[in-house]
């Protein structure tokens, strides 16, 4: 219980990084304040007043990202702030992303996504990046006036990290040294990557010039068992996957457990030391040996069988690995695939988002 009397703010509390990060707090004896967009929506807030310690230890507050001010009730008091509330992708309502569903790459990571199809994506950028970019410093601006705030701990995104330019193949392998590039993003219209390099790139600037202690934490695809009751981009893209897609992408599967990413928020807060960036991506197999692993656990499963590689206005899916040396020292015990994905299908089916 190293959170035991501690106060700590979640914003988007009621997301699927969010709720298991809330999960883990209270498990930890934290107090915790979380913000929600609607706290008399019980889909979006049953789950978490359900939660262990949450009659005693859980405050629900009101906020909009792009509401300057919005967070500071809930900030105020706090000696750890967890900054998760982001724009979702999908959103917004597009005729076009159902043809991107249709055609089963709907299981890609988002930022993957939008690079095979860029051009389906051109209408998300007033929905993603003010959000992104405003959201990110309304909650920074909240934390600048409370004293009692010692670390603030962003979920960014290995989007922010390889879009620069250099070359990416599987021989290549990236860190926290790495930035994508506005201009390159612009460049080749990636407004998800641009949006979540804006948000990031704007949070170190205003850390600077504010003396906040900021730490960032940028995962892969994060998959796992929800705790929401609904369904998730990045779990539906697994639900899909298992559910009679016909094929599948010629792509590497970079990914890290939901649970071990609300983990590791945690311990860059209680780890003195924790500082900078951290790259999450415990996993980059080829999507044959993900559907390998699944077919072990389900044989029964309709899994696809196709592989097809994707590449439109010379964008290919691109190949390459991850450093996750410096994740290490979170002194986390990663959580293997193979465990990840038998508990994200068993989820599925006792929601009933699954029948097998």
């Amino acid at each position: 219980m190293n959170g035991e009397g501690k106060v700590v703010c979640v914003t988007g509390g009621s997301g699927y990084i969010a709720s298991w990060l809330v999960k883990i707090l209270l498990q930890r004896g934290y107090v915790v304040k979380t913000t929600v967009r609607d706290p008399g929506d019980p889909k979006k807030t049953d789950h978490l007043l359900a939660l262990d310690g949450a009659k005693e230890r859980l405050h629900l507050f009101k906020a909009n990202l792009l509401e300057e001010g919005s967070f500071d009730a809930a900030v105020d008091g706090c000696e750890g702030v967890f900054h998760t509330a982001s724009p979702v992708l999908f959103a917004a309502t597009d005729p076009q992303l159902s043809f991107v569903s249709s055609i089963n790459i709907f299981f890609i990571e988002l930022h993957e996504l939008q690079e095979i199809f860029p051009f389906y994506f051109s209408g998300f950028q007033a929905e993603l990046i003010d959000p992104a970019v405003k959201g990110t410093l309304n909650v920074l601006k909240a934390c600048t006036k409370v004293k009692s705030v010692k670390r603030v701990i962003i979920t960014s995104s290995m989007a922010t990290i390889p879009y620069n330019g250099k070359p990416l193949h599987l021989d290549v392998v990236v860190d926290e040294t790495w930035f994508s590039d506005p201009a390159v993003c612009k460049e080749l219209k990636l407004w998800y990557v641009l949006s979540k390099t804006l948000a990031e790139e704007a949070a170190w600037k205003f850390a600077k010039e504010n003396s906040i202690d900021l730490v960032t934490i940028n995962p892969g695809f994060v998959s796992g068992p929800p705790l929401q009751p609904t369904l998730n981009g990045t779990v539906e893209m697994i639900l899909n996957l298992v559910n009679g897609a016909q094929t599948y992408p010629d792509a590497n599967y970079r990914s890290v457990d939901v649970r071990d990413v609300a983990y590791a928020h945690i311990r860059a807060f209680e780890i003195p030391s924790a500082n900078g960036r951290y790259c999450l991506v415990t996993n980059a197999l080829h999507y044959s040996e993900v559907l390998k692993i699944i077919h072990q656990q389900y044989p029964t499963l309709p899994l696809p069988a196709k592989c097809v590689t994707h590449s439109l206005n010379n964008l290919p899916v691109q190949k390459y690995m991850v450093s996750m040396e410096k994740a290490k020292t979170l002194g986390i015990s990663f959580i293997p695939l193979e465990v990840t994905l038998r508990d994200t299908i068993e989820s599925l089916k006792e929601k009933g988002f699954l029948s097998i």
